[in-house]
């Protein structure tokens, strides 16, 4: 065989065998085929799956570590440290992981998670068990959440059952196991779960259903919550004791299960009955949020406005101001139905009461409204603004003059008709103007034009800063802002730190609720606002002393008057314009705002009255336009009953002044001002009015006083000098004290007048000018006796008369009138024939008694004889009684003449007077 066949012989065998080779490789390429095949689909598979895993978590939240912060509720304390409510989204009791009890720790990861510290956030072993539930009874039978799945759940996914919520908790889980530690996850679920009672967080469930902390809770209580969150309203032990208790002892199971306790711990808890275990029904906390919630409101605020905060989130423990009992007692007064109390026109006027302590700006209540049913509705306290008519005078008017201008309380003003420099027109309250008066009076009777020229003087940009500095947020003024014309309103909140600066001696502190506040981590922060000076202490004092006057009759604001206590304050009410009134068909007499704010040393009280709409009014009928009054002093003898209430103190740089009332400018008054003339009154010191009236200066009294007797005459002249060239207008005052009394006025420098022998007289004189007068200066004088009288009888055995000397013709005395000289009386009984009247004469000298008929039932004791004529001196009888006893002679006695006009003939009598 030759080569090249041989060659080709092989080469066909060669091919014949690789062909052999070939179809007995053949299946090996299919399974190959069919192997690639599946990976190519694995790798579709896969990608399809990451794809729709990335399709799924591309929407899922961030893991945002505010969205993990959990909303704490913030704690608010009274004033003695004791929890009135809570605030925020949710009720929860925050409790960190060093504080979660063993007991408490082992019954959560034996219900929930017992491999929690053995995973990544995902549990392979409890999701492939759940899957496997998932296919035998459907999907969303079983869940194998992981208690980090369940955080993530809370804090950013919706409680839906679906794949993709799924993958994005598994996502989102995997994630916090790589930020957070197993603890801080721990801490988080303890504190988020729902436990019903609108509550979250079984540090929550165990002071709700047990009234304990943590630490405290039995094992059977710690697995009756633990076993809650799978199904809260379910597990409530209040509502579904049995339910609790079934669950409850699922929980100890699965804790005995787990290894966490004993056979003979888990059959003991067992035994406990849920339904006695829990808090009675008069043990459980209750929510009495509206009590307080008008202060609540002014805490919110606070907290947003003065820090960073947030109140509803951030569980805080929040230190107040609150009075409990006050407050307590502004809730029942603004409710209250008795009109003896508080005659409410109707159960729509409403009220907004703020009371502060005067000396630290803290709220100790607020009354925010009447008969308001929703929770934190519109705060009439605070929320309100209102024109605060004239409440607004001693912040904006008087305030300013006497810090500014050194106005003392008797500050002049004339209460006239003015207009504002616009040439725009007012006028007072009642139309009427009362003419010159002082400050005192004007704020005292709240008159509008005093007011108003008070805000003119002092010129509106000092008057709005010293406003503002006391809180009141002025952002413009006009000259109609003196008697509480604002554009925008006040709240009575602002009105009581405004106030209460007048009576913290010029110190404002701005009306706070809050203390200080302190954090979740312990940390306490001081938020209580300094107090500032913010008007000299004079001002202060000085414009409370003219305050107190309002409350004092005729003061608008007496019906506000507590008796005991030293109260200033200020009425005020606004008006309706002409348009309105003729607009909304309203009555002059009507107002829509009434007012009062006032203060004692311990508390300030501002009082708002009115109706929601502007367009209802107050009626002037009853005690309508009264009821802040009538608030005012119930809440403030309420707060002030059990405490000392001292006097406003008068500050070294106030001094009280004398002034002579009526003095325009106002002058001091004199030592001789009498003292219905006087005003006490206040001035800073070394701006008291310089002058002293001479008004009622006291004159120089008369000196040289002598009385003489003339023997011959029977006449008595008293002399004296007096400078009159100094004052031409002097008289003197004049008065004879003796048997027969005496008083007259002399232009002269003497006086004569008649004496009776034997009398002693004490003259007394002043000199006086218009009602300026003098000292009183006195001299005396005795008459001698007359020759020949002797034993004055006493009448009761009267002689015949026949010797009577010069009474020839006295008959027997049976008629012997005491006319005999008294001029012209013709008609004195039977004195006709009474001598020659020589001695007797016809009353000589007493021609003042001219007219003096007779004397009437001067008839003459009978008997008394010898009675010649000492008639005339007021109550003097002519020596009635000085008979001739026995005959005996008399003596002679010569009338006195009486000073003109004084005797009016005096009935004869037995020793009378």
């Amino acid at each position: 065989m030759s080569e090249q066949y041989k060659s080709r012989e092989e080469r066909r065998k060669q091919l014949q065998s690789k062909g052999k080779k070939s179809k007995q490789k053949k299946p090996r390429g299919l399974v190959k085929k069919i192997f690639l095949s599946l990976v190519v689909l694995g790798i579709i598979g896969l990608l399809a799956g990451v794809g729709t895993f990335a399709y799924f978590v591309k929407d899922a939240p961030k893991l945002d570590p505010k969205l993990l912060k959990d909303p704490i509720p913030s704690k608010i304390l009274d004033k003695n440290d004791k929890l009135i409510t809570e605030v925020g989204a949710v009720n929860r009791e925050y409790v960190n992981y060093k504080d979660i009890p063993k007991i408490l720790e082992d019954a959560v990861l034996a219900t929930e998670d017992y491999r929690f510290y053995k995973h990544h956030g995902i549990d392979p072993i409890r999701l492939g068990g759940a899957v496997l539930a998932n296919f035998q009874h459907g999907f969303g039978a079983e869940g194998g959440s992981t208690i980090t799945q369940q955080v993530v759940k809370n804090a950013f996914l919706t409680q839906e059952k679906t794949l993709k919520r799924k993958v994005q908790e598994a996502w989102l889980a995997y994630q916090l196991e790589q930020q957070y530690t197993k603890h801080q996850i721990f801490e988080m679920y303890v504190n988020k779960v729902y436990v019903s009672e609108n509550s979250h967080g079984l540090a929550t469930a165990a002071e709700i259903y047990y009234g304990k902390e943590l630490k405290d809770l039995t094992l059977a209580e710690a697995a009756q919550i633990a076993g809650m969150p799978q199904s809260p309203n379910t597990y409530n032990p209040f509502n579904h004791s049995d339910f609790a208790e079934k669950r409850r002892n699922i929980v100890l199971s699965l804790m005995y299960k787990h290894g966490y306790i004993s056979k003979q711990q888990m059959e003991e808890a067992e035994k406990v009955s849920v339904a006695k275990d829990v808090l009675p029904p008069e043990k459980r906390k209750v929510n009495d949020n509206n009590t307080y919630d008008s202060f609540v409101d002014a805490v919110i605020d606070e907290v947003k406005d003065t820090t960073d905060f947030d109140i509803f989130t951030d569980g805080l423990t929040i230190y107040t101001t609150l009075d409990k009992d006050a407050q307590l007692h502004v809730n029942e007064i603004l409710n209250t139905k008795d009109s003896d109390i508080i005659p409410y026109p109707d159960d729509k006027l409403q009220a907004g009461i703020v009371l502060l302590d005067t000396k630290t700006g803290e709220i100790r209540a607020i009354g925010g409204g009447r008969n308001q049913q929703v929770q934190r509705g519109f705060n009439y306290a605070i929320d309100t603004r209102r024109q605060p008519g004239s409440t607004i005078k001693p912040v904006l008017d008087y305030g300013p003059a006497i810090e500014y201008l050194n106005w003392g309380t008797y500050e002049m003003i004339n209460d006239k008709p003015i207009t504002y420099s616009s040439g725009k027109k007012f006028g007072n309250w009642d139309q009427k103007y009362k003419g010159p008066m002082t400050i005192r009076t004007a704020l005292q009777l709240s008159r509008n034009s005093p007011a108003v020229q008070a805000l003119q003087q002092v010129g509106l940009d000092k008057a709005k800063d010293f406003a503002v500095n006391l809180g009141i947020p002025l952002k413009e003024i006009y000259e109609s802002y003196a008697i509480g014309g604002f554009e925008t309103g006040v709240s009575p909140l602002q009105m009581a730190g405004a106030y209460a600066a007048f009576g913290n001696s010029g110190f404002y502190t701005k009306p706070h609720s809050v203390k200080k506040i302190k954090l979740r981590d312990g940390t306490m922060i001081d938020t209580a606002p300094k107090p500032k000076v913010v008007m000299k202490d004079s001002t202060a004092f000085m414009v409370t002393d003219m305050l107190k006057s309002v409350l004092i009759s005729p003061g608008t604001g007496t019906r506000a008057k507590v008796p005991g206590l030293p109260i200033a304050g200020k009425t005020g009410t606004t008006n309706y314009t002409d348009q309105e009134m003729a607009e909304w068909n309203i009555n002059s007499s009507s107002v829509p705002d009434a007012w009062f704010t006032g203060y004692t040393t311990n508390y300030t009280a501002s009082i708002w009255t009115g109706y929601e709409s502007r367009k209802t009014p107050i009626t002037a009928e009853g005690s309508n336009q009264r009821i802040a009054q009538l608030l005012f002093k119930n809440i403030m003898a309420y707060v002030s009953k059990d405490i000392d209430t001292p006097d406003f103190k008068m500050p070294n740089s106030v001094q009280k002044v004398r002034i002579e009332k009526g003095t325009m400018p106002p002058v001091l008054a004199s030592q001789y001002t009498p003292s219905s003339q006087v005003s006490i009154e206040y001035a800073v010191k070394g701006h008291a009015p310089k002058r002293v009236s001479e008004k009622y200066n006291k004159l120089s009294a008369p000196v040289n006083v002598v009385a003489k007797y003339d023997n011959t005459s029977g006449n008595v002249v008293v002399s004296w000098d007096y400078n009159n060239a100094a004052n031409k207008d002097i008289q003197f005052d004049v008065t004879v004290d003796g048997t027969h009394s005496n008083h007259s006025v002399q232009s002269g420098n003497s006086l004569t007048f008649k004496a009776n022998p034997g009398e002693n007289y004490t003259i007394s004189i002043f000199a006086f000018s218009g009602s300026n007068k003098s000292d009183v200066v006195h001299t005396s004088i005795d008459i001698p006796q007359n020759e020949g009288q002797t034993d004055q009888g006493t009448g009761t055995t009267p002689g015949t008369g026949t010797e009577n000397n010069n009474g020839t013709g006295n008959g027997t005395g049976t008629e012997n009138g005491n006319g005999n000289g008294n001029g012209t009386n013709t008609e004195n009984g039977n004195g006709t024939g009474n001598g020659t009247g020589t001695e007797n004469g016809n009353g000589t000298g007493n021609g003042s008694n001219t007219g003096n008929t007779g004397n009437t039932g001067n008839t003459g004791n009978t008997g008394n004889t010898g009675n010649t004529g000492n008639t005339g001196n007021t109550g003097n009888t002519g020596n009635t009684g000085n008979s001739n006893q026995g005959g005996t002679t008399p003596p002679v006695t010569t009338p006195v003449t009486p000073p003109t006009n004084q005797s009016t003939g005096n009935r004869g009598g037995t020793n009378s007077q």
